[in-house]
Formats: structure tokens, sequence, C-alpha cells
């Protein structure tokens, strides 16, 4: 599809011969939403103008004018990236990986590496073009049918219409952008949990906040591996709040181990996505190696294993900021041990607004689950393989070590569930069997985005697992 036209030519077809209609953007959909055996695909990938506008009003708005990027449904997020922070100057809250597409990311919530600071990328919204079941191009704001609005807040891509372009509010850029890598080794068990307590104890205390986010791992061995996004500090500040966390852990050589140095890297906001600087970091991305491929098309290294991979279970769940207080952050740290004792974990600290300044716009306006908003992490817990083909010798699934990862990430979790509370799920990355997939997504939102669908698709043209469905 080359615009919402053709798109809507889609619709109408699928309709009249009554095929199933699917949607792909940049293709990242961990539920398989993207594609579907026996379906037409509708692929927007051809779709990437991208638009930056100093003021910004929407259609029949009397808002005042902002800041916003207007991005057709087939660009990436490295791409908008490119336009809108290295070349405008200016910041937009987007997904981590730079091969996610915009469009998909936006309708499933939408957290990038600096959520605490910005939010997610659904409050961002602000206008989007949709073509719906009725093969009706419509263009859709907080004035102009808001609920439909709020329903792509979120609501599930490929869910209620084709998503053809976006406006999305931008923000001032930081003035640095940055990561922090290290890796800890405990001696035994006994060390590894009171590891993980001062980890915990670190962090509520000195990183709950706007300038941090990312990952801190949970990894077999009793490792600790930390890979943390930072913005707005400088090198010298950043090395300032992690001084006494390493100082705490060489206290004691004796169980605790630095395998190499931790890596502090605090950069121009303006570099931080620029493929000419990145190319210069040795093993941090990678290009397309296809003959033709422009330089800038390029990727996260630690990424590349993530193409066609064959996940065997994936789970997620919200947790809580109140399990970071003090008398309840010995529970919270039993309760991770425990689950490393099975499988790894990581919790992705960017991923939950508690420690957002009240400036960011609450996740209540959005349709996702309410309890992100007093989330301080999505502790995540999955496992692969390799890609997989049935069929072709030396390339078929390993389905005994599926089921025996799939155990230990269902043992895992279960561990964890038995000994604290959590709070819901996060749809884009979220187990394909959850069971309670409509309350742990959206949660009290869930009626009324069935109310929505039931309006704009009611004969469920636009059907992907775990998907909100018509009532009635």
């Amino acid at each position: 599809a080359r615009s919402a036209g053709d798109v809507a030519a889609a619709i109408r077809f699928a309709r009249r011969h009554r095929l199933r209609l699917v949607v792909k953007g940049g293709g990242h959909s961990y539920q398989g939403g993207s594609n579907a055996a026996g379906s037409l695909l509708v692929w927007t990938r051809q779709m990437r103008a991208i638009t930056l506008h100093d003021a910004f009003v929407p259609t029949g708005s009397e808002a005042a004018p902002v800041p916003a990027v207007t991005v057709e449904a087939g660009a990436l997020w490295g791409e908008v990236y490119r336009e809108v922070c290295v070349r405008g100057g200016r910041y937009v809250q987007g997904g981590g990986y730079l091969t996610v597409g915009v469009a998909g990311l936006v309708q499933s919530g939408g957290f990038g590496s600096f959520s605490k600071a910005f939010g997610t990328a659904a409050a961002s919204l602000l206008a989007a073009e949709i073509v719906t079941a009725d093969s009706r191009v419509r263009t859709v704001n907080a004035t102009q049918e808001p609920d439909l609005l709020f329903a792509l807040k979120g609501g599930g891509g490929g869910t209620f219409g084709v998503v053809t372009r976006l406006t999305l509010a931008t923000h001032d850029l930081p003035p640095t952008l940055g990561a922090v890598f290290a890796e800890v080794r405990a001696s035994s068990p006994t060390a590894f949990r009171r590891l993980i307590a001062e980890m915990l104890t670190f962090y509520a205390e000195n990183l709950l906040d706007p300038h941090w986010g990312e990952q801190i791992v949970l990894r077999p061995g009793n490792v600790l591996a930390l890979s943390m996004s930072l913005q707005g500090l400088s090198q010298a500040a950043a090395e300032r709040v992690w001084a006494p966390f390493w100082a705490r852990l060489r206290a004691e050589p004796e169980a605790f181990r630095f395998p190499a140095e931790p890596t502090i890297l605090a950069v121009p906001a303006r570099s931080y996505w620029d493929p000419a600087f990145l190319r210069t970091l040795p093993g941090v991305v990678l290009g397309d190696d296809r003959p033709g491929a422009p330089p800038e098309r390029i990727f996260w290294a630690g990424n590349r294993e993530e193409a066609g991979q064959i996940l065997h279970a994936y789970q997620s769940a919200w947790l809580g900021a109140d399990l970071l207080a003090v008398e309840r952050r010995d529970a919270l740290a039993d309760a991770l041990f425990a689950a490393s004792r099975q499988w790894s974990l990581s919790l992705h600290t960017n991923k939950g607004l508690a420690g957002s300044p009240a400036s960011v716009e609450s996740a209540a306006a959005t349709a996702m689950n309410p309890a992100v908003r007093h989330a301080f992490a999505l502790v995540i817990c999955g496992a692969e393989g390799p890609p997989a083909y049935p069929g072709i010798p030396g390339h078929e699934p390993d389905v005994a070590r599926a089921r025996q990862d799939a155990a230990r990430v269902r043992a895992a979790m279960a561990a964890l569930k038995e000994r604290i509370p959590t709070g819901g799920s996060y749809l884009a990355e979220s187990d394909f069997f959850e069971p309670d997939w409509q309350q742990a997504f959206w949660g009290a939102n869930h009626a009324r985005l069935t109310e929505i669908k039931r309006r704009y698709d009611p004969d469920g043209m636009f059907t992907i697992h775990h998907g909100i469905q018509a009532a009635g």
C-alpha cells in the first residue's frame, strides 16, 4: 500500500471476497498479529513520509499549537529519530529498537528507553488517519471521533482499522542521552540474594526518576547484568550517581566480582541516533549488508539474534512501585531471587510510569491497563531458540527443548507471583497464552474498547490474537 486509497481498496476487496485481512508495518509482533495463514496482508512499509511541524493544531480543534511530527504508518523508529532528533533537534517518544514500526508501537501503548521522562508513545498521539472496516478514510483527534483516537492509544494494532498516518507531539531534546553497561557476578546464591537487595535499594534511592530506564537482568550463574539508559545527565554526573554502588560491591571482593569494568557513556543527544556517529562505536550497530542499501540503514547489534527467533515462552507483569518501599523490599528481593533459581528474568524499568514527573501525561489518558501508572518496571521472563522451519532438515524446531524452556519460564513466574502481587501485563510483550488477557492488557478500559470496536467494526473484519472483540 502506498496511500490510504490503496488501503481502502484492499478493505473493499477483502470484504467482497470474504477474506481475512491482516496489517503489517514493521512486523515486530510477539503475538504474531502481523501475519496469518490464508489472509490478505496489507503492508504499509512503502508509506514512510515524515513531516515536522513547529505548530500543529488538530483539524477542528481550538487547542493551542504544539510542536509535532506527522509520520506515515510504514516508517520505522530509526528513520523517525534521524529526522526528528538528529536533523530536527527535537525528541519524539518512540520505541527502543530502530526497526520497530511506528504505527504498531503506538497502538500497543509504546514504551521507549526514556518513557519515564516523556511518557508513552500513545500518550503523545494527537491525531491519526485510519481506514476503518467500512473503507472510510477518517481523520481522528480529540475533537473528531475522540473514542476512536482513544482506542488507537494502546487498544491494539490491526484491531480498529488500518492506521495510515499519525501525528505525535514532540518534546525538547535533552542535552545528553546515554547508557550504563555492567555485569556483576556473585560468588554464591546467598551472595546473589544480597546483590539483588543491594540493587533494589540503590534503584529505589537513586534511579527511580526521569533520568533512568531500561534493564536490570538476573541471569543463571548468579549474574546481575545492567543495560540502563540515561537522559539529561552529563558523563560526570552519571558516574557520580553510580560510584557508591560500584564501591559498595568492590568492598566485598570475595562475594562480588566485575568481569570487566562498568561502562558509562553520555553523548550529545543529536548524536545518539546518528548513523555516522554510531558506526564509529565498535559493536554497537550493524548495517544492512545487501547491495545498494543506504548507509543510514542500521540496527542495534544486540537485536540481530531476534530476527526470526522462535519464542519458546514469554511472560510479563507490572511491578508496582509500592514494592520498593523499605518494608516491602525484602519480599521483592526474595521473589526475584526465587524466580532466578528457575530462569533468567529482566526488569524493564522504562516500562512503567512510576517515577515520572507530574508533567508526563498519565496512562489513564490511554487505553493501556491503568496499572502502568503505578508500576516501576515490567518484569519479563522468556525463552527462545534460533529461526526454525518445519520440514527443512537441519532447521527443524527443537520441540523438546522448547517445552523444557517453557516449563522453566512458567516456574520462574509462578515463584515470583507466589511471593508478591503483580498487576496486569503489557500488550506488546506478553504471553501468547495469557488466560485473562482482557484484564491483563486493558483492565478497566476493556469495556470501553469493546464498545468502540462494535461501533467501528461490528462484523469483526479486523481480528487478531488476543484482540478486542465487538460487544453484543
